[in-house]
């Protein structure tokens, strides 16, 4: 009996390919109803962009940014950047699920341990390069998908960016700036995501379920405002950001003008857009 039931509670191995899928449609489905959150998020993040005191406020808060994306600009507003969500959140979770075992086997036998045996250090190392791998292949994606969410013709904040799809925003960013310019922020997107990852990528603890979600999808405003600050052509003739030089100067200009209340901008409808994916 004793055995019987020990059997059943062994867990199943899943393969590379397995978890990739399962950990791809799953988000998927999340994001399908997080994603008008992650509208309100981007607008109220790049709201008052750098101005002192706050700047104009178009919107008031999440439930506000909804009402009125909805009102002037239908569903359709409401889903920006649905497309480019889907395949992000495809490649980003498909990645941390399905990297994450032979990454940890891999590490364990490097360092002298057997593949399944569970240590913290590798599986917090294992955790943070297959977070990486995840935002690496996804950043394109996610690029396009701030720049579409951001983009109002009604109600407009921030730099404004219009592109009829994803494939028309992927190749006019290329024909721009090159593959530069799809890599753009994939510093801060590697720096957010492993942080998260390796915090516990594994699924079946529920302290390490909570705490991957709360560190992954922190509400970090230097991303979407490096993706979506305007470009000019340098002396070098590359494109480049006119605002921010990277996350770090992000981070220290926004406290300049705004305190730190700049750095939490958009947490509510955060916390709306992190509940379908915990």
């Amino acid at each position: 009996m004793s055995s019987a039931s020990a059997a059943q509670k062994k867990p199943i191995a899943i393969s590379t390919t397995e978890g990739f899928i399962c950990g791809g449609i799953a988000a998927c489905i999340a994001v399908t109803i997080s994603n008008p959150a992650e509208v309100a998020k981007t607008r109220l993040q790049l709201q008052g962009e750098l101005a002192k005191g706050g700047g104009v406020k178009v919107y008031n808060n999440a439930v506000d940014v909804l009402r009125k994306t909805y009102i002037n600009e239908g569903l359709r507003g409401v889903q920006r950047g649905l497309g480019p969500a889907y395949v992000y959140q495809i490649l980003l979770n498909g990645s941390r699920l399905g990297f994450y075992e032979p990454i940890r086997h891999s590490i364990n036998h490097l360092a002298g341990y057997s593949a399944e045996t569970q240590i913290p250090f590798t599986s917090v190392l294992a955790g943070a390069l297959s977070g990486a791998i995840g935002a690496s292949l996804g950043n394109p994606l996610f690029l396009i998908k701030a720049r579409m969410q951001a983009y109002s013709p009604a109600l407009p904040v921030g730099a404004q960016h219009y592109y009829k799809n994803s494939f028309d925003a992927l190749s006019t960013i290329f024909r721009a700036e090159r593959f530069r310019g799809l890599v753009r922020g994939i510093d801060a997107a590697i720096l957010r995501t492993s942080m998260g990852s390796s915090v516990g990528i594994d699924k079946l603890v529920d302290f390490d379920v909570i705490s991957n979600e709360l560190g992954s999808r922190s509400n970090f405003p230097a991303l979407t405002r490096m993706y979506n600050q305007p470009t000019i052509r340098g002396p070098d003739g590359r494109l480049q950001g006119t605002l921010y030089k990277n996350p770090i100067d992000c981070l220290w200009k926004t406290f300049q003008a705004e305190g730190v209340y700049g750095w939490y901008k958009g947490s509510t409808a955060h916390f709306m857009r992190i509940a379908p994916h915990t």
